[in-house]
């Protein structure tokens, strides 16, 4: 009777697992279902920071997800799926926009006019807008750089010798002096002052009409001025004489502007020919090809973290032997499609065997002096795992640490990684035979995996049966904190 309890228990607390699971996954990701909507297709000629299964968002929420990506002449083919109910019209117009510093991107829509032809599964989005990409924007930044730079030497010159820096300090004293005076003068002065400006109200208001005056005396004498300018009055004499005056102060001041020029003409001609401090730096070919080694290297570190995929694994598994829960979580940063970096945390209810040397002095005639005791033990700690993999076809070799101790692992992946066997030798040194285990995963929904199998197989005491479900996802927003990124080659 106690057996059928314990069956019961179990398969209750299996479908409960798959229920709530279920529910987790509709949560997490709306649009799990991969057969709901209809396919539009764009092409663009730089694709860098969007990776397949990305959200297509308009006006900033997602309506859709990125169903393929690839190669079409010398433009990338984008296949998107799109919700049924968000409708699109022959005049959209798509685009790639950048979420944040690390050039992480999606595809943003405008869904068009209403009323034009709806777009249908299988059509084109021929519109499609041209963004900036980082290398642009650091070839940007360069020349910003460049011009600070020659701004910050001038300043320097200016300013950096001691008898410009005594002179700055001198004059910045006489300001001092002189704004000191000032404040006293206008506080000795105050009723004067206020005087004078109730005396300056008061001719104002009664000298309104004589200013009107004085304004039209001035447009006629404008007027007058033209014309005479026009020639079409005779000598005035005097006034001729102030008008040639004017035209000589003119003359002089373009003289003076041409030799302007011409100072300008040369210093320019001695920064081409690599005279002074701006001229060795403008000709330095070495600290020229050190600045775009250095934009290269900072083009080659953005491009890594926009390729790195974080995935994200929760799962829990129920040890049937035991009738505990065993629970996983784990990061993979992937930076390519055939290498990742596995950090796993796990809750092993068996917890944590660590092997013991103690040396033991004794004064017990019957024992030696000396003797050495092997102790196992074990604590309620979380073990850890950190491990390298590559892939090559179909299979994943990985080694590294395996839940606290050393392992190596392998993994083959079959129908389109649909199904994952996973074997993994680990625990040695912790028992007398290492662990051996081997699971079964497969991938029900998307993102969903049932997973099953048997733990400790080389050893019939501590041998496990195990069935579980994993949620396993891409979590975009993970790169924004992380401050690293593993560099491809």
């Amino acid at each position: 009777m106690s057996r059928v309890t314990t069956s019961l228990k179990v398969g209750a607390l299996t479908i409960a697992t798959i229920v709530a699971a279920f529910f987790i996954l509709r949560f997490v990701d709306r649009s799990s279902s991969s057969t709901d909507g209809y396919i539009v297709f764009m092409q663009m000629e730089d694709v860098s920071g969007i990776v397949k299964r990305s959200h297509v968002r308009i006006a900033g929420i997602p309506v859709g997800s990125i169903e393929d990506i690839r190669l079409v002449g010398e433009k990338a083919r984008i296949d998107i799926r799109i919700n049924p109910d968000v409708p699109l019209f022959e005049d959209a117009q798509a685009g790639k926009n950048v979420r944040n510093l690390l050039g992480e991107a999606y595809i943003a829509i405008s869904p068009g006019t209403p009323g034009r032809r709806q777009l249908q599964d299988g059509d084109e989005i021929r519109s499609v807008t041209r963004s900036a990409t980082p290398d642009e924007l650091l070839q940007n930044m360069s020349r910003i750089a460049q011009t600070v730079e020659r701004i910050t030497l001038a300043v320097e010159r200016t300013v950096g010798s001691e008898e410009a820096q005594q002179n700055l300090k001198d004059t910045l004293s006489n300001l001092a002096e002189v704004t000191a005076a000032l404040n006293q003068t206008v506080a000795e002065n105050r009723a004067s002052i206020r005087n004078i400006l109730s005396g300056v109200e008061a001719v104002t208001t009664r000298g309104q009409g004589d200013a009107l005056e004085i304004l039209d005396n001035m447009r006629v004498v404008s007027a007058e001025f033209r014309r005479l300018m026009a020639g079409k009055e005779g000598d005035q004499g005097g006034a001729t004489e102030q008008v040639k005056g004017l035209v000589d102060r003119v003359d002089r001041a373009t003289q003076s502007l041409e030799k302007t020029m011409a100072n300008l003409e040369s210093t320019t001609g001695r920064l081409e020919r690599g005279e002074g401090t701006l001229g060795r730096l403008s000709k330095d070919e070495k600290l020229i090809n050190e600045i775009e080694n250095v934009t290269e290297s900072v083009g080659s570190y953005v491009e890594g973290l926009q390729q790195l995929r974080t995935i994200l694994s929760l799962r829990s598994d129920y040890q049937f032997r035991a009738q505990t829960v065993k629970s996983f979580v784990e990061l993979r940063l992937q930076p390519r499609e055939d290498k990742f970096y596995s950090i796993e945390i796990v809750n092993d209810p068996r917890g944590l065997t660590k092997i013991q040397q103690i040396n033991v002095n004794t004064t017990n005639p019957n024992d030696p002096n000396q003797f050495q005791e092997i102790r196992s033990v074990t604590s309620n700690a979380l073990r850890f795992s950190l491990q390298f993999a590559q892939r090559f076809g179909p299979f994943i070799g990985r080694f590294g640490l395996k839940e606290s101790t050393g392992g190596v692992g392998l993994d083959t992946l079959l129908l389109n990684d649909a199904f994952e066997l996973r074997q993994d030798l680990f625990g040695f040194g912790e028992v007398v035979r290492p662990r051996w285990r081997l699971s079964l995963g497969y991938a029900f929904l998307n993102r969903l995996w049932l997973v099953g199998g048997v733990d400790d197989l080389m050893s019939v005491d501590r041998r496990e049966y195990f069935l579980g479900m994993q949620l396993r996802f891409d979590d975009e927003d993970l790169k924004t904190v992380i401050p690293f990124a593993p560099k491809t080659p």
